[in-house]
């Protein structure tokens, strides 16, 4: 879904990275055009909590000074990125989307902010999101059709992609937050394998669960910016930071053969609307059906667990100390969180290992398998972001999960979900190229493809 045209500001990520290594583009150019941007849809969109054009410009300044002294170029070297605003940023606020943080500074970057600076981007500014990465809408209008909702909770960071006022931003998923904003905004999105980026500087929800992700024009843009971001950080226990090669080259490979894909309803399938099934089972037509194991429905229930208990342990204090300052919706979560006892969490956490046995088999006859990105297009209206019903038990599990632009409802985009196996995150990300271009050009064969 890279842009090609004119304005810099429709660039994507890896043409404008390669566009200002060769000299064509300046860094400063870009912002400028984003900036541009920004400023023609930003009173209907709403993506922005912080954006300050002069400190932005003056990072792109500095990023022309040193290529034009011969400094070494990172990978993002230019290239502005939004950051969602429960990130930590030295020299912006970090918000939360809270209240009772109103004008927060921290004293230093996250680890992911850091690993950013230092491949080269310019840190643009800082997306909406909902209020403690929760359940409760922030002010971000989807750019496709301001009526509807943008998802959350990583809300400001896909609308700012999807309108062309960043090329990449970050969001983050404890449920769905960064696939379904980007299946409703029609961008890529992708959640890489748990464990891959440092969360060390990130507002916490769920130590099982949160995990940070990346938003682009295109599969090789969130490899991209996700090859920045991985790392080893002792500061984040469950970072093993380590993958196999970089996930842009191994997404941009050709493959040797075409990717075996299964199509997976699973057991909440009858959850999402009736558009979404016709659309999804008629794009996935011809594709080996497969199940979730006995016993795994069970697992929206280890996931709802691991994550209300989270939510107690770290809202609690919040909820205690601020009072009104936070939603009635979110105070409900906290006590809903306090009645699950340190045992329930205990083996909710455990019965992780359970889901990735169940999907061991699956992924030994698949590459990737083909699943429900979101209920349905976006939600019109903004009492709610969407649910997290088609995300929850890949979020759960661990595995890396990528959302392609492919459908379109009503004038809406929704995406189509790839799951693959833990670990086996460029894998995935090439098997989702492949599938993309051939949908695009409607050869999809499914003589090719394992049933």
């Amino acid at each position: 879904m890279t842009c090609m045209g004119t304005d810099p500001a429709d660039l994507g990520t890896a043409e404008a990275a390669r566009r200002i290594a060769s000299g064509d583009l300046t860094s400063e150019a870009l912002v400028s055009a984003c900036l541009a941007r920004i400023e023609a849809r930003e009173a209907e969109v709403r993506a922005w909590t912080f954006l300050d054009p002069e400190l932005a410009l003056t990072q792109a300044r500095a990023a022309d000074q040193r290529q034009a002294n011969g400094a070494s170029l990172g990978d993002l070297h230019g290239v502005p990125v939004g950051i969602k605003d429960i990130i930590d940023t030295a020299d912006m606020p970090t918000e939360n989307g809270f209240g009772g943080h109103k004008g927060r500074r921290p004293e230093k970057d996250a680890a992911a902010v850091a690993r950013l600076r230092a491949a080269g981007a310019v840190i643009m500014g800082k997306t909406v999101t909902t209020e403690c990465a929760n359940r409760a809408a922030g002010k971000t209008r989807n750019p496709v059709n301001p009526a509807h909702t943008p998802g959350g909770s990583s809300s400001g960071s896909a609308a700012a992609v999807r309108a062309g006022m960043v090329p990449a931003a970050l969001g983050t998923q404890t449920g769905g937050s960064v696939i379904r904003p980007a299946s409703y905004c029609g961008i890529h999105g992708f959640k890489p394998s748990f464990g891959l980026i440092s969360r060390a500087g990130m507002l916490a929800q769920s130590d099982p669960l949160d995990t940070i992700g990346t938003y682009g024009r295109s599969v090789e843009d969130v490899a991209l910016l996700a090859d920045a971001l991985i790392g080893l950080d002792p500061a984040d226990p469950d970072c093993i930071g380590k993958v196999a090669g970089p996930l842009a080259n191994i997404a941009v490979e050709e493959p040797e053969h075409a990717p075996k894909l299964g199509f997976l309803r699973s057991p909440v399938w009858r959850r999402g609307e009736a558009r979404m099934r016709d659309a999804l089972e008629d794009f996935a037509k011809g594709l080996g059906e497969v199940v979730l194991p006995d016993g795994m429905e069970q697992a929206w229930e280890w996931h709802r667990i691991c994550q209300f208990y989270g939510i107690a342990r770290y809202y609690g204090p919040l909820a205690d100390y601020y009072g009104e300052a936070m939603s009635p919706r979110l105070r409900m979560g906290v006590e809903i969180g306090r009645e699950i006892s340190s045992a329930a969490y205990a083996e909710a956490v455990a019965k992780r290992a359970d889901a990735n046995a169940a999907l061991a088999p699956l992924f030994e006859r698949f590459d990737a398998l083909v699943t429900p990105a979101s209920p349905g297009p976006a939600p019109e209206g903004q009492g709610s972001t969407g649910e997290p019903v088609f995300n929850a038990f890949w979020t759960y599990a661990g595995v890396p999960c990528v959302t392609l632009p492919l459908l379109l409802i009503d004038g809406l985009p929704m995406g189509v979900q790839l799951v693959g196996p833990k670990g086996e995150d460029g894998a995935l990300l090439r098997a989702a190229r492949w599938l993309e271009r051939e949908a695009a050009s409607r050869r999809l064969d499914v003589a090719t493809v394992a049933r």
